[in-house]
Protein backbone atom coordinates (compact mmCIF):
# COMPACT_ATOMS: atom_id res chain seq x y z
CA UNK A 1 0.00 0.00 0.00
CA UNK A 2 1.24 3.51 -0.75
CA UNK A 3 1.24 6.24 1.87
CA UNK A 4 -2.17 7.92 2.05
CA UNK A 5 -3.19 10.86 4.23
CA UNK A 6 -6.37 12.87 4.73
CA UNK A 7 -6.04 16.34 3.24
CA UNK A 8 -8.24 18.94 4.93
CA UNK A 9 -8.18 21.19 1.87
CA UNK A 10 -9.74 18.58 -0.42
CA UNK A 11 -11.62 16.69 2.34
CA UNK A 12 -10.37 13.34 1.09
CA UNK A 13 -7.68 10.77 1.68
CA UNK A 14 -5.07 11.09 -1.05
CA UNK A 15 -1.92 9.28 -2.08
CA UNK A 16 1.09 11.02 -0.60
CA UNK A 17 3.66 11.69 -3.33
CA UNK A 18 6.51 13.93 -2.10
CA UNK A 19 7.25 17.00 -4.18
CA UNK A 20 10.91 15.95 -4.19
CA UNK A 21 11.57 12.24 -4.60
CA UNK A 22 13.02 10.68 -1.46
CA UNK A 23 12.33 13.73 0.69
CA UNK A 24 9.42 15.11 2.69
CA UNK A 25 8.89 18.59 4.10
CA UNK A 26 6.64 19.19 7.11
CA UNK A 27 5.68 22.40 8.90
CA UNK A 28 3.46 22.25 11.94
CA UNK A 29 2.39 25.09 14.19
CA UNK A 30 4.21 25.33 17.47
CA UNK A 31 3.36 27.32 20.54
CA UNK A 32 2.46 30.90 21.23
CA UNK A 33 4.64 31.03 24.33
CA UNK A 34 2.35 32.99 26.65
CA UNK A 35 2.03 30.28 29.32
CA UNK A 36 2.63 26.67 30.22
CA UNK A 37 1.87 24.00 27.60
CA UNK A 38 -1.58 22.47 27.75
CA UNK A 39 -2.54 18.96 26.77
CA UNK A 40 -3.71 20.03 23.30
CA UNK A 41 -0.27 21.41 22.47
CA UNK A 42 1.38 18.15 23.46
CA UNK A 43 -1.11 15.92 21.68
CA UNK A 44 -0.46 17.82 18.46
CA UNK A 45 3.31 17.55 18.84
CA UNK A 46 3.08 13.80 19.47
CA UNK A 47 0.82 13.28 16.45
CA UNK A 48 3.26 15.02 14.11
CA UNK A 49 6.19 13.30 15.78
CA UNK A 50 4.56 9.96 14.94
CA UNK A 51 4.07 11.16 11.37
CA UNK A 52 7.72 12.21 11.13
CA UNK A 53 8.97 8.90 12.52
CA UNK A 54 6.82 6.97 10.08
CA UNK A 55 7.92 8.96 7.05
CA UNK A 56 11.53 8.35 8.05
CA UNK A 57 10.86 4.65 8.60
CA UNK A 58 9.52 4.52 5.05
CA UNK A 59 12.87 5.82 3.87
CA UNK A 60 12.17 9.53 3.36
CA UNK A 61 14.56 12.28 4.39
CA UNK A 62 12.26 14.53 6.40
CA UNK A 63 12.77 18.22 7.12
CA UNK A 64 10.58 19.37 9.99
CA UNK A 65 9.88 22.98 10.93
CA UNK A 66 7.98 23.91 14.09
CA UNK A 67 7.68 27.62 14.82
CA UNK A 68 7.70 29.56 18.06
CA UNK A 69 5.36 32.58 18.21
CA UNK A 70 7.29 34.78 20.63
CA UNK A 71 5.54 38.09 19.94
CA UNK A 72 1.76 38.36 20.28
CA UNK A 73 -1.00 40.39 21.94
CA UNK A 74 -1.39 37.76 24.67
CA UNK A 75 2.33 37.70 25.45
CA UNK A 76 2.37 41.49 25.81
CA UNK A 77 -0.74 41.38 27.99
CA UNK A 78 0.77 38.72 30.29
CA UNK A 79 3.96 40.74 30.65
CA UNK A 80 1.95 43.89 31.38
CA UNK A 81 0.09 42.01 34.13
CA UNK A 82 3.41 41.18 35.78
CA UNK A 83 4.24 44.85 36.41
CA UNK A 84 4.10 45.38 40.15
CA UNK A 85 2.69 41.88 40.65
CA UNK A 86 3.14 40.05 43.94
CA UNK A 87 5.35 36.94 43.72
CA UNK A 88 3.18 33.93 42.91
CA UNK A 89 3.66 30.51 41.27
CA UNK A 90 4.36 31.01 37.57
CA UNK A 91 4.57 34.81 37.84
CA UNK A 92 7.81 36.80 37.67
CA UNK A 93 7.22 40.39 38.81
CA UNK A 94 8.09 43.09 36.26
CA UNK A 95 9.11 40.50 33.69
CA UNK A 96 9.84 41.90 30.19
CA UNK A 97 7.71 40.39 27.44
CA UNK A 98 10.71 38.79 25.73
CA UNK A 99 11.87 37.18 28.98
CA UNK A 100 8.38 35.82 29.65
CA UNK A 101 8.23 34.37 26.13
CA UNK A 102 11.64 32.72 26.49
CA UNK A 103 10.78 31.29 29.91
CA UNK A 104 7.67 29.59 28.59
CA UNK A 105 9.48 28.49 25.42
CA UNK A 106 11.80 26.50 27.68
CA UNK A 107 8.81 24.92 29.41
CA UNK A 108 7.53 23.72 26.05
CA UNK A 109 10.94 22.34 25.13
CA UNK A 110 11.12 20.46 28.42
CA UNK A 111 7.66 18.95 27.91
CA UNK A 112 8.48 17.90 24.33
CA UNK A 113 11.77 16.31 25.41
CA UNK A 114 10.22 14.54 28.39
CA UNK A 115 7.58 12.93 26.20
CA UNK A 116 9.96 11.85 23.45
CA UNK A 117 9.00 14.41 20.80
CA UNK A 118 12.02 14.64 18.53
CA UNK A 119 13.53 18.06 17.99
CA UNK A 120 12.54 19.60 14.64
CA UNK A 121 15.11 20.31 11.96
CA UNK A 122 14.44 24.02 12.44
CA UNK A 123 12.53 25.82 15.20
CA UNK A 124 12.40 29.48 14.15
CA UNK A 125 11.15 32.31 16.34
CA UNK A 126 8.86 34.92 14.83
CA UNK A 127 10.99 37.81 16.11
CA UNK A 128 13.95 36.53 14.09
CA UNK A 129 12.17 36.85 10.74
CA UNK A 130 10.91 40.43 10.49
CA UNK A 131 12.66 41.13 7.12
CA UNK A 132 10.98 38.09 5.54
CA UNK A 133 7.63 39.33 6.80
CA UNK A 134 8.20 42.78 5.33
CA UNK A 135 9.01 41.19 1.96
CA UNK A 136 5.80 39.13 2.01
CA UNK A 137 3.65 42.16 2.90
CA UNK A 138 5.27 44.19 0.12
CA UNK A 139 4.54 41.44 -2.41
CA UNK A 140 0.89 41.30 -1.32
CA UNK A 141 0.48 45.08 -1.61
CA UNK A 142 2.06 45.07 -5.08
CA UNK A 143 -0.29 42.29 -6.18
CA UNK A 144 -3.33 44.19 -4.94
CA UNK A 145 -4.16 41.85 -2.05
CA UNK A 146 -3.13 44.07 0.87
CA UNK A 147 -3.32 47.72 1.82
CA UNK A 148 -2.13 50.11 4.55
CA UNK A 149 -4.90 50.99 7.00
CA UNK A 150 -7.16 53.86 6.02
CA UNK A 151 -6.74 55.57 9.42
CA UNK A 152 -2.94 56.09 9.38
CA UNK A 153 -2.57 53.71 12.32
CA UNK A 154 0.36 51.92 10.71
CA UNK A 155 -1.63 48.70 10.34
CA UNK A 156 -1.56 46.74 7.08
CA UNK A 157 -4.46 44.43 6.18
CA UNK A 158 -5.06 41.54 3.81
CA UNK A 159 -8.00 42.28 1.52
CA UNK A 160 -10.02 39.07 1.79
CA UNK A 161 -12.39 40.01 -1.04
CA UNK A 162 -9.46 40.38 -3.41
CA UNK A 163 -8.77 36.66 -3.16
CA UNK A 164 -11.58 34.59 -4.64
CA UNK A 165 -10.43 31.39 -2.93
CA UNK A 166 -10.71 32.86 0.56
CA UNK A 167 -12.67 30.41 2.72
CA UNK A 168 -11.81 27.36 0.60
CA UNK A 169 -9.80 25.53 3.29
CA UNK A 170 -12.73 25.51 5.69
CA UNK A 171 -15.40 25.63 2.97
CA UNK A 172 -17.01 28.84 4.19
CA UNK A 173 -18.76 31.65 2.36
CA UNK A 174 -17.06 34.96 3.07
CA UNK A 175 -20.38 36.71 3.74
CA UNK A 176 -21.12 34.24 6.53
CA UNK A 177 -17.85 34.92 8.35
CA UNK A 178 -17.51 37.09 11.44
CA UNK A 179 -15.20 40.10 11.60
CA UNK A 180 -11.51 39.34 12.06
CA UNK A 181 -10.82 39.54 15.82
CA UNK A 182 -7.17 40.62 15.58
CA UNK A 183 -7.98 44.32 15.08
CA UNK A 184 -11.04 46.53 15.20
CA UNK A 185 -12.95 47.48 12.03
CA UNK A 186 -11.58 51.04 12.01
CA UNK A 187 -9.24 51.49 9.08
CA UNK A 188 -10.42 48.38 7.23
CA UNK A 189 -12.15 48.07 3.90
CA UNK A 190 -14.02 45.03 5.20
CA UNK A 191 -14.40 43.91 8.85
CA UNK A 192 -13.14 40.46 7.80
CA UNK A 193 -9.79 41.78 6.57
CA UNK A 194 -7.04 40.56 8.88
CA UNK A 195 -3.87 42.24 10.06
CA UNK A 196 -0.55 41.54 8.37
CA UNK A 197 1.23 44.29 10.31
CA UNK A 198 0.11 46.02 13.49
CA UNK A 199 1.16 49.59 14.10
CA UNK A 200 2.60 50.20 17.57
CA UNK A 201 0.11 51.46 20.16
CA UNK A 202 0.56 53.88 23.07
CA UNK A 203 1.70 52.04 26.19
CA UNK A 204 3.25 49.11 24.36
CA UNK A 205 6.94 48.45 25.03
CA UNK A 206 9.31 50.08 22.55
CA UNK A 207 11.11 46.72 22.30
CA UNK A 208 7.92 45.12 20.96
CA UNK A 209 7.97 47.00 17.67
CA UNK A 210 10.19 47.20 14.61
CA UNK A 211 10.68 49.80 11.89
CA UNK A 212 8.84 49.06 8.65
CA UNK A 213 7.82 50.87 5.44
CA UNK A 214 4.43 51.45 7.12
CA UNK A 215 5.72 52.70 10.46
CA UNK A 216 6.89 51.00 13.65
CA UNK A 217 4.91 47.94 14.60
CA UNK A 218 4.93 44.18 14.77
CA UNK A 219 3.71 41.30 12.63
CA UNK A 220 0.27 39.78 12.63
CA UNK A 221 0.05 36.18 13.86
CA UNK A 222 -0.95 34.64 10.53
CA UNK A 223 1.80 36.39 8.61
CA UNK A 224 4.52 34.96 10.86
CA UNK A 225 3.96 31.35 9.85
CA UNK A 226 3.78 32.09 6.12
CA UNK A 227 7.08 33.96 6.22
CA UNK A 228 8.88 31.33 8.28
CA UNK A 229 7.73 28.26 6.38
CA UNK A 230 8.73 29.86 3.08
CA UNK A 231 12.22 30.65 4.37
CA UNK A 232 12.92 27.09 5.49
CA UNK A 233 10.86 24.92 3.15
CA UNK A 234 10.33 27.11 0.10
CA UNK A 235 7.18 28.48 -1.51
CA UNK A 236 5.75 24.97 -1.98
CA UNK A 237 6.15 22.08 0.46
CA UNK A 238 4.55 18.74 1.30
CA UNK A 239 2.58 19.00 4.57
CA UNK A 240 1.27 21.76 6.83
CA UNK A 241 -0.06 20.53 10.15
CA UNK A 242 -1.59 21.73 13.39
CA UNK A 243 -4.52 21.36 15.74
CA UNK A 244 -8.07 21.32 14.41
CA UNK A 245 -8.75 24.59 16.21
CA UNK A 246 -6.21 26.35 13.96
CA UNK A 247 -8.07 25.67 10.70
CA UNK A 248 -9.89 28.99 11.00
CA UNK A 249 -8.87 31.68 11.02
CA UNK A 250 -5.15 30.89 11.30
CA UNK A 251 -4.61 28.33 8.56
CA UNK A 252 -7.27 29.78 6.30
CA UNK A 253 -5.47 33.11 6.48
CA UNK A 254 -2.04 31.55 6.05
CA UNK A 255 -3.14 29.77 2.91
CA UNK A 256 -4.85 32.83 1.46
CA UNK A 257 -1.98 35.26 1.97
CA UNK A 258 0.64 32.77 0.76
CA UNK A 259 -1.23 31.73 -2.37
CA UNK A 260 -2.16 35.34 -3.09
CA UNK A 261 1.58 36.10 -3.02
CA UNK A 262 2.05 33.49 -5.76
CA UNK A 263 3.19 30.58 -3.58
CA UNK A 264 1.94 27.04 -4.13
CA UNK A 265 2.22 26.57 -0.34
CA UNK A 266 1.13 23.27 1.29
CA UNK A 267 0.35 20.21 -0.81
CA UNK A 268 -1.39 18.55 2.19
CA UNK A 269 -3.13 20.05 5.22
CA UNK A 270 -3.29 17.69 8.21
CA UNK A 271 -5.10 18.52 11.45
CA UNK A 272 -5.19 16.61 14.71
CA UNK A 273 -8.31 16.40 16.86
CA UNK A 274 -8.98 17.92 20.25
CA UNK A 275 -8.72 16.47 23.78
CA UNK A 276 -11.90 16.39 25.88
CA UNK A 277 -12.58 15.61 29.55
CA UNK A 278 -15.21 12.88 29.95
CA UNK A 279 -16.86 13.97 26.74
CA UNK A 280 -16.86 17.70 27.50
CA UNK A 281 -14.63 20.46 26.17
CA UNK A 282 -11.90 21.25 28.67
CA UNK A 283 -12.46 24.58 30.40
CA UNK A 284 -10.64 26.21 33.29
CA UNK A 285 -13.84 28.00 34.27
CA UNK A 286 -15.61 24.73 35.12
CA UNK A 287 -12.48 22.96 36.34
CA UNK A 288 -12.45 19.99 33.97
CA UNK A 289 -8.86 20.33 32.78
CA UNK A 290 -5.68 18.35 33.21
CA UNK A 291 -2.25 19.59 32.24
CA UNK A 292 0.73 17.61 30.95
CA UNK A 293 2.46 18.35 34.26
CA UNK A 294 -0.45 16.84 36.19
CA UNK A 295 -0.39 13.78 33.95
CA UNK A 296 3.34 13.33 34.55
CA UNK A 297 2.73 13.49 38.30
CA UNK A 298 0.43 10.47 37.92
CA UNK A 299 2.33 8.37 35.38
CA UNK A 300 5.67 7.93 33.66
CA UNK A 301 6.47 9.88 30.47
CA UNK A 302 6.11 6.73 28.36
CA UNK A 303 2.63 6.07 29.78
CA UNK A 304 1.58 9.67 29.15
CA UNK A 305 2.92 9.49 25.61
CA UNK A 306 1.07 6.20 25.02
CA UNK A 307 -2.18 7.77 26.18
CA UNK A 308 -1.81 10.98 24.17
CA UNK A 309 -0.74 9.10 21.03
CA UNK A 310 -3.11 6.12 21.08
CA UNK A 311 -6.12 7.57 19.24
CA UNK A 312 -6.30 8.28 15.52
CA UNK A 313 -4.78 11.71 15.08
CA UNK A 314 -7.94 13.14 13.50
CA UNK A 315 -10.27 11.87 16.22
CA UNK A 316 -11.21 13.36 19.57
CA UNK A 317 -9.13 11.99 22.44
CA UNK A 318 -11.24 11.74 25.59
CA UNK A 319 -9.62 11.88 29.02
CA UNK A 320 -11.16 10.00 31.94
CA UNK A 321 -9.81 9.46 35.47
CA UNK A 322 -8.87 5.87 34.51
CA UNK A 323 -7.17 6.79 31.22
CA UNK A 324 -3.61 6.80 32.52
CA UNK A 325 -4.14 3.58 34.48
CA UNK A 326 -5.30 1.85 31.30
CA UNK A 327 -2.33 3.24 29.38
CA UNK A 328 0.02 2.08 32.14
CA UNK A 329 -1.36 -1.46 31.92
CA UNK A 330 -0.78 -1.48 28.17
CA UNK A 331 2.80 -0.23 28.52
CA UNK A 332 3.49 -2.77 31.27
CA UNK A 333 2.36 -5.62 29.00
CA UNK A 334 4.75 -4.42 26.30
CA UNK A 335 7.64 -3.93 28.72
CA UNK A 336 6.99 -7.24 30.44
CA UNK A 337 7.36 -9.11 27.17
CA UNK A 338 10.47 -7.17 26.14
CA UNK A 339 12.13 -7.84 29.49
CA UNK A 340 11.37 -11.58 29.48
CA UNK A 341 12.16 -12.03 25.80
CA UNK A 342 15.47 -10.14 26.00
CA UNK A 343 16.57 -12.51 28.75
CA UNK A 344 15.92 -15.51 26.49
CA UNK A 345 16.94 -14.45 23.00
CA UNK A 346 18.57 -11.77 20.91
CA UNK A 347 16.15 -9.60 18.98
CA UNK A 348 15.43 -10.50 15.39
CA UNK A 349 15.48 -8.01 12.49
CA UNK A 350 14.12 -4.63 13.59
CA UNK A 351 11.27 -4.37 11.10
CA UNK A 352 7.57 -3.85 11.66
CA UNK A 353 4.98 -6.48 10.70
CA UNK A 354 3.23 -5.99 7.37
CA UNK A 355 -0.10 -5.32 9.09
CA UNK A 356 1.46 -2.57 11.20
CA UNK A 357 2.92 -0.95 8.10
CA UNK A 358 -0.40 -1.12 6.28
CA UNK A 359 -2.13 0.58 9.21
CA UNK A 360 0.38 3.41 9.40
CA UNK A 361 0.36 3.89 5.63
CA UNK A 362 -3.43 4.27 5.80
CA UNK A 363 -3.66 7.85 7.12
CA UNK A 364 -1.49 7.07 10.14
CA UNK A 365 -3.97 4.62 11.71
CA UNK A 366 -2.27 4.33 15.10
CA UNK A 367 -5.15 2.47 16.85
CA UNK A 368 -4.90 -0.35 14.30
CA UNK A 369 -1.10 -0.27 14.53
CA UNK A 370 -1.32 -0.61 18.32
CA UNK A 371 -3.61 -3.60 17.88
CA UNK A 372 -0.86 -5.25 15.81
CA UNK A 373 1.70 -4.36 18.47
CA UNK A 374 -0.32 -5.98 21.25
CA UNK A 375 -1.10 -9.03 19.13
CA UNK A 376 2.63 -9.46 18.53
CA UNK A 377 3.25 -9.18 22.29
CA UNK A 378 0.63 -11.88 22.93
CA UNK A 379 2.17 -14.15 20.31
CA UNK A 380 5.60 -13.54 21.82
CA UNK A 381 4.40 -14.46 25.29
CA UNK A 382 2.81 -17.62 23.93
CA UNK A 383 6.12 -18.51 22.30
CA UNK A 384 7.94 -17.87 25.58
CA UNK A 385 5.63 -20.28 27.38
CA UNK A 386 6.04 -22.87 24.61
CA UNK A 387 9.83 -22.62 24.57
CA UNK A 388 9.93 -21.39 20.94
CA UNK A 389 13.05 -19.15 20.82
CA UNK A 390 12.86 -18.37 17.09
CA UNK A 391 9.34 -16.96 17.39
CA UNK A 392 10.37 -15.07 20.52
CA UNK A 393 13.35 -13.60 18.66
CA UNK A 394 11.21 -12.48 15.72
CA UNK A 395 8.51 -11.02 17.97
CA UNK A 396 11.08 -9.13 20.04
CA UNK A 397 12.56 -7.51 16.93
CA UNK A 398 9.12 -6.53 15.64
CA UNK A 399 7.96 -5.14 19.00
CA UNK A 400 11.08 -3.02 19.30
CA UNK A 401 10.63 -1.70 15.77
CA UNK A 402 7.00 -0.79 16.42
CA UNK A 403 7.68 0.93 19.74
CA UNK A 404 10.46 2.95 18.09
CA UNK A 405 8.11 4.15 15.34
CA UNK A 406 5.53 5.14 17.95
CA UNK A 407 8.14 6.86 20.11
CA UNK A 408 7.58 4.42 22.98
CA UNK A 409 11.12 3.06 23.05
CA UNK A 410 12.76 5.54 25.40
CA UNK A 411 14.56 3.68 28.21
CA UNK A 412 12.71 0.49 27.35
CA UNK A 413 15.80 -1.72 27.03
CA UNK A 414 17.00 -2.11 30.61
CA UNK A 415 19.81 -4.46 29.61
CA UNK A 416 21.29 -1.95 27.17
CA UNK A 417 21.10 0.89 29.68
CA UNK A 418 21.96 -0.94 32.86
CA UNK A 419 24.55 0.73 35.06
CA UNK A 420 26.39 -0.49 38.17
CA UNK A 421 23.33 0.00 40.36
CA UNK A 422 21.21 -2.17 38.03
CA UNK A 423 23.84 -4.91 38.01
CA UNK A 424 24.10 -4.80 41.81
CA UNK A 425 20.31 -5.03 42.20
CA UNK A 426 20.14 -7.99 39.82
CA UNK A 427 22.89 -9.81 41.74
CA UNK A 428 21.10 -9.31 45.06
CA UNK A 429 17.75 -10.44 43.68
CA UNK A 430 19.33 -13.48 42.01
CA UNK A 431 20.83 -14.48 45.38
CA UNK A 432 17.40 -14.30 46.99
CA UNK A 433 15.86 -16.27 44.12
CA UNK A 434 18.55 -18.94 44.55
CA UNK A 435 17.57 -19.20 48.24
CA UNK A 436 13.94 -19.50 47.20
CA UNK A 437 14.74 -22.23 44.69
CA UNK A 438 16.63 -24.16 47.36
CA UNK A 439 13.66 -23.85 49.74
CA UNK A 440 11.30 -25.07 47.02
CA UNK A 441 13.57 -28.00 46.27
CA UNK A 442 13.47 -28.89 49.98
CA UNK A 443 9.67 -28.51 49.93
CA UNK A 444 10.00 -25.70 52.49
CA UNK A 445 7.07 -23.84 51.01
CA UNK A 446 6.74 -21.42 53.90
CA UNK A 447 10.33 -20.28 53.45
CA UNK A 448 9.91 -19.94 49.66
CA UNK A 449 6.73 -17.88 50.09
CA UNK A 450 8.40 -15.67 52.71
CA UNK A 451 11.22 -14.83 50.29
CA UNK A 452 8.76 -14.03 47.52
CA UNK A 453 6.70 -11.85 49.87
CA UNK A 454 9.81 -9.99 51.03
CA UNK A 455 10.77 -9.23 47.44
CA UNK A 456 7.21 -8.11 46.67
CA UNK A 457 7.28 -5.76 49.65
CA UNK A 458 10.38 -4.18 48.09
CA UNK A 459 8.57 -3.61 44.79
CA UNK A 460 9.95 -6.69 42.99
CA UNK A 461 7.57 -9.03 41.18
CA UNK A 462 8.64 -12.67 40.81
CA UNK A 463 7.17 -14.78 37.99
CA UNK A 464 7.46 -18.56 37.71
CA UNK A 465 7.34 -19.74 34.11
CA UNK A 466 8.05 -22.80 32.03
CA UNK A 467 11.56 -21.47 31.38
CA UNK A 468 12.35 -20.68 35.00
CA UNK A 469 11.99 -17.72 37.33
CA UNK A 470 12.13 -14.06 36.24
CA UNK A 471 11.78 -10.83 38.13
CA UNK A 472 10.80 -7.26 37.38
CA UNK A 473 10.20 -4.02 39.23
CA UNK A 474 6.53 -3.69 40.05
Amino acid sequence: MSLRFYDTATAQVRDFVPLVEGKASLYYCGATVQGLPHVGHIRSAIAFDQLTRWLRYRGLQVTVVRNVTDIDDKILAKAADSVGAEPAPGVVPDEPWWALAYRFEQEFAKAYDTLGVQRPTYEPRATGHIPEMHALITALIERGHAYPALDDSGDVYFDVRSWQKYGSLTRQNIDDMQAAPDAGPRGKRDPRDFALWKGSKPGEPETASWDSPWGRGRPGWHLECSAMVTKYLGTEFDIHGGGLDLRFPHHENEMAQSQAAGHGFANFWMHNGMVTFEGEKMSKSIGNTISPTEMLEQASPRVVRYYLGQAHYRSVLDYRPTSLQEAASAVERIDGFISKAAAKADAGPASVPEAFGAAMDDDLNVPQALAVLHETVRAGNTALAAGDPETVRRALGEVRAMTAVLGLDDARDAAAQAGPADAALDALVQDRLAERNAARAAKDWARADAIRDALAASGITVEDGADGVSWSLA
